[in-house]
């Protein structure tokens, strides 16, 4: 009999042992799972919010990671950099302040060979062509600009009211992203590409710099509002914090009650932006999918950090050109997100 209770008693210490040491291995998976780092440009980003917690979900089972806030410094993501390398982490995904900093972390990350995939912001061709352990996750911004245009496009052909003037011209008003940044400039330069393209006369009225935020959107729309009032046909940004931004604007100049109209345009299809499209207020946006961003972005860091080569069949991701893993932007007007 006791040496039936000894062995009961055993048992159910290994069982408690082995169960506590499943908790030290925190969300993201057992202790078996390589030890990854991320570091996000930052945290109140709402687009990347939705990457971050894509990443996190992904990682279960998968890869243990550790997620940064870069705090929007350049220098602080550096000496994230340098403690992920201290931490001897097997693998680590930027995404950079500064793209064009890139180049600096892929040396770190060489010295201590480290791979690193980059997400949504892309480093210079030739930073990334440095390693071929260096990777970049994200998509083609000069997609989401063309599909922004074309939704401006298909509206102004289907409601000839929106001529306000009459003068075949659409006149219109951009707000940007961060100056000098990839994104900002090709959603810039390509939406209002793809209007012309569609055969529309266009006449800028005003643009200025956001830098993707919400509040500093509003306040610009106001000032565009106070310089060219109704003369204003159609807002485009290059986000949708951008863009709501401006329909919180255009609200409190009289926009969105009766007859009185603004087609507002973004990118991302956030939840917010979502919502205005329900709401009427925001004519559309293009699905900047964060999801896959994320999910894209453990698996490869997966397969990196267990000394593989990234491919469709270890990522279930395409790489093109042996280093980039694009993710399609969806165009999504008020009819689709219905």
């Amino acid at each position: 009999m006791k040496k039936w209770t000894v062995a009961l008693v055993a048992g159910a210490v290994l069982l408690t042992a082995a169960g506590c040491g499943n908790n030290n291995n925190g969300g993201s998976g057992g202790g078996s799972l390589p030890k990854t780092g991320v570091a996000i440009y930052k945290f109140d980003d709402t687009f990347m919010s939705g990457v971050r917690n894509s990443i996190t979900k992904a990682a279960e089972g998968n890869v243990k990671v550790d997620i940064v806030d870069s705090q929007n410094s350049q220098p602080t993501q550096n000496d994230k950099v340098d403690l992920f390398i201290t931490k001897k982490v097997k693998a680590m995904a930027i995404n950079p302040v500064d793209r064009t900093a890139a180049g600096v972390i892929i040396d770190k990350a060489q010295r201590a060979d480290i791979p690193v995939v980059f997400i949504n912001r892309e480093p210079l061709a030739d930073d990334l062509a440095k390693w071929d352990k260096a990777f970049f996750v994200g998509a083609k911004a000069e997609e989401s600009g063309t599909m922004e245009g074309e939704i401006v496009a298909d509206y102004w052909k289907a409601n000839p009211d929106a001529d306000k003037n009459g003068d075949g011209v659409l006149q219109y008003v951009m707000l940007k992203g961060e100056p000098g940044h990839q994104d900002a400039e090709l959603r810039t330069k390509f939406s209002v590409q793809a209007i012309e393209d569609a055969g529309i006369k266009v006449q800028k009225l005003a643009e200025d710099t956001a830098m993707w935020d919400r509040v500093k959107g509003q306040e610009k729309m106001a000032a565009f509002l106070g310089s060219h009032g109704d003369k204003i046909e159609a807002v485009l940004a290059n986000n949708d914090d951008m863009a709501l931004g401006a329909i919180e604007a255009l609200k409190a100049a009289g926009y969105f009650k009766g007859d009185k109209k603004m087609p507002v345009v973004g990118v991302d299809a956030t939840d917010p932006a979502m919502q205005a499209l329900k709401d009427g207020t925001m004519l559309g946006t293009v699905l900047n999918d964060a999801d896959n961003q994320g999910k894209a972005t453990v698996m490869l860091m997966k397969a990196l950090a267990a000394g593989e080569t990234p491919t469709k069949e270890n990522t279930g991701y395409d790489i093109t050109d042996g280093k980039y893993v694009w993710i399609p932007y969806q165009k999504v007007t008020q009819e689709s997100a219905k």
